[in-house]
């Protein structure tokens, strides 16, 4: 049995995220072996409401192009609204790890359910502090899973997109 791995990434923009995602999908890496997680009020629209079809969602009301582009392609898109962050969308295998967190009421010194999940992929806690600012600050962060050469075919692959190097 392959270990599971990660690697995460930050983008400052939901564009920069989104061009990353669809240059691993480009290169034939398994888009489902990806999560992404961001504030969910990045456009005019606002959610009205939102339902599940198997592992892909509708809304009602609009989501805004970039998550319902995203919903497209990744899987098991959820919206949470967290204490700390507020309206959170995300989507990929952080979903339930995010669930499971929430379930078990993981939360380190302060962090929130999504740097609860993160711990529990393998964040330190330094970098469990620079994800959740992250994601207050409306950046928006990519996980790679998968073992140890998805890790490393995704960190070649993203060698040159926009994502931010150093978060302090």
């Amino acid at each position: 049995m392959q270990s599971e791995h990660s690697a995460i990434y930050v983008f400052n923009t939901h564009s920069d995220a989104e061009d990353a995602i669809r240059a691993l999908g480009k290169s034939g890496f398994d888009v489902k072996k990806l999560s992404l997680i961001g504030k969910g009020y990045h456009s005019e629209e606002h959610p009205i409401g939102f339902y599940s079809t198997g592992d892909r969602i509708k809304s009602w009301g609009g989501i805004g192009a970039f998550w319902g582009g995203i919903w497209g392609l990744l899987v098991a898109p959820a919206v949470f609204v967290l204490p700390g962050l507020g309206v959170v969308a995300m989507a990929g295998p952080i979903v339930t790890t995010i669930v499971a967190a929430l379930e078990g009421a993981v939360v380190i010194g302060g962090i929130s359910a999504v740097g609860g999940a993160l711990s529990m992929i393998g964040a330190s806690k330094d970098e469990l502090i620079k994800y959740d600012t992250a994601v207050k600050a409306d950046k928006f962060v990519l996980i790679v899973h998968g073992d140890a050469e998805d890790v490393l075919r995704a960190k070649n692959e993203l060698s040159n997109s926009r994502a931010v190097v150093d978060l302090q």
